[in-house]
This record gives C-alpha cells, structure tokens and sequence, in this order.
C-alpha cells in the first residue's frame, strides 16, 4: 500500500535533509521500518474497526506513521483512555476542529498538514537561531 514512488520521495529527501547523504544514492529504504511524521491537532473522526463497526472518536493528534502496508494516526483519545493509533485507511471520515471536514483523500490531507507543519517549526527554528546569533554578537 505504501510502496510507492511517492514514500520513496519521502525517504530521500529526509534522508538529504538530516544531512546523512548526498542525494538519491545515499538513500536506501529499510524494509520493515516505519517513518514517523509528528502531527498537531484535534479531530473528530469517523473509524470503522476491523468488524466493521463504526464508531466517533476525537482525537488529540500527535503523529502520523507511515510504515510498510499501512499509516497510522496517532494520538490521546481521552474517552477510551489513553493513547491509540487509528489505520488511516479505516478512518472515513475527518473534521478538524474548526470545521474542515474531509470524506475522501484523507490520507493526502494528514500529510499536507504534517508537511506545513513541519514547515513552520523549521521557520520557527531558524528564527530563534538568527535572533540567538544577533544577541551573541551585541554581548
């Protein structure tokens, strides 16, 4: 299910990111192994169980993993106790608090959402560095 071109990306440009290689050749994909992708937010979803019983949970997001035959949501469902991880593929359907609500392309939009997210705490980051470097040189 997730042996795609797509993941591959993935995996190379996390890969190139972190510094660990040079580029697609350095990059080799790990059988077995799952790629975690920290994920803020709540949710209300719609989740079919493996007997297809439907159920709403809201979810308190904390990461998206993506692994071989299957993506998980994860995060702290305060009814049923604790943390628990949802297959994405059984989740149909997803409002976020706020109103988005989403029926097809679930998968697709949990990434979108990881990747800006994941945008911003790098802006963030690099924000603080330069305001850190700034105050070093004043001193």
């Amino acid at each position: 299910m997730n042996s795609n071109a797509f993941f591959d990306i993935l995996n190379v440009a996390s890969v190139v990111a972190s510094g660990r290689g040079t580029g697609a050749g350095q990059a080799t994909h790990q059988a077995g192994a799952w790629q975690v992708l920290p994920l803020d937010g709540r949710f209300e979803i719609t989740y079919e169980d493996s007997r297809g019983i439907w159920s709403r949970r809201v979810l308190d997001a904390r990461e998206l993993r993506l692994g071989p035959g299957r993506t998980l949501l994860g995060g702290i469902d305060r009814a049923r106790g604790g943390y628990r991880g949802f297959r994405v593929d059984r989740i149909r359907r997803l409002t976020e608090e706020g109103g988005t609500r989403i029926e097809t392309g679930i998968l697709d939009w949990l990434l979108a959402r990881a990747e800006a997210q994941r945008r911003q705490r790098a802006d963030l980051v690099r924000r603080l560095a330069r305001r850190n470097r700034s105050g070093q040189r004043a001193a």
